[in-house]
């Protein structure tokens, strides 16, 4: 019966939950920008200590943790869990640069370049792309808490999950396919994740983002909008 009430229950105390991990997350960007970009963000990278490196790196694995966290509580089904984590990852993303443009009034435009993720190597890409994504994961996350309401026994078929699957895989090519060939490039040799962090960090000290492949984006966003308009439509 939880899973019939939980729904409407829980929605706005998820967002707001998400909304507060936006603003510490902008929080903790506006410190660092603070000290190691006073002037103005912007490309290349600003030289950035080992420790810090490192310490953003299990950051953003720590954020991954508390926004699954709380989905981890109220219930047990994995499905649902995951519903509820694409629609706080969404939520979460968007407030963030919401948050950075009322207080830093940064991003000038929604095509400015952001370092997006450092796991396991660095994304780079204009903020426009990982908003977009937000709004897909708010309405994956929507689709699935609104079927299971109506049908626990719901769950998404297999060529759903390869249909999404392959869009994921297709929008972080376009985010670390740019920036990895340069590290490459540059003799980036492989090492233990945290140390491998910083020196991708430390290689990109002279990248200057030139090109996005919004072709292949857009084609991954057809993927899955296809594979969302189909699965709200999808009779049990």
């Amino acid at each position: 019966m939880r899973i019939q009430t939980s729904w409407t229950r829980l929605l706005p105390w998820m967002a707001v939950f998400a909304i507060a991990m936006a603003f510490l997350e902008s929080a903790v960007v506006i410190y660092l920008r603070e000290l190691y970009y006073p002037v103005e963000f912007k490309f290349p990278m600003a030289p950035i200590a080992q420790h810090v490196a490192i310490t953003e790196l299990l950051r953003e694995l720590a954020t991954m943790v508390m926004l699954l966290a709380p989905a981890a509580l109220i219930t047990t089904r994995r499905l649902e869990r995951f519903g509820w984590f694409c629609f706080c990852f969404g939520i979460w993303d968007i407030f963030y640069y919401l948050f950075l443009k009322a207080i830093l009034d940064w991003p000038a435009t929604l095509l400015d370049w952001d370092i997006l993720f450092l796991v396991p190597v660095v994304w780079v890409g204009p903020v426009l792309a990982p908003c977009i994504v937000s709004f897909g994961l708010i309405t994956l996350g929507c689709i699935l808490l609104h079927r299971l309401r109506h049908d626990r026994s719901f769950a998404p078929a297999l060529y759903h999950w390869a249909a999404l699957a392959t869009s994921g895989v297709l929008i972080l090519y376009t985010f670390i396919e740019e920036p990895l060939r340069h590290i490459l490039a540059a003799g980036e040799s492989a090492s233990p994740l945290p140390r491998a962090g910083h020196m991708a960090l430390d290689q990109l000290r002279a990248y200057l983002p030139e090109h996005y492949s919004w072709g292949i984006f857009l084609m991954a966003c057809g993927i899955a909008t296809l594979a969302l308009l189909h699965l709200s439509r999808r009779k049990a």
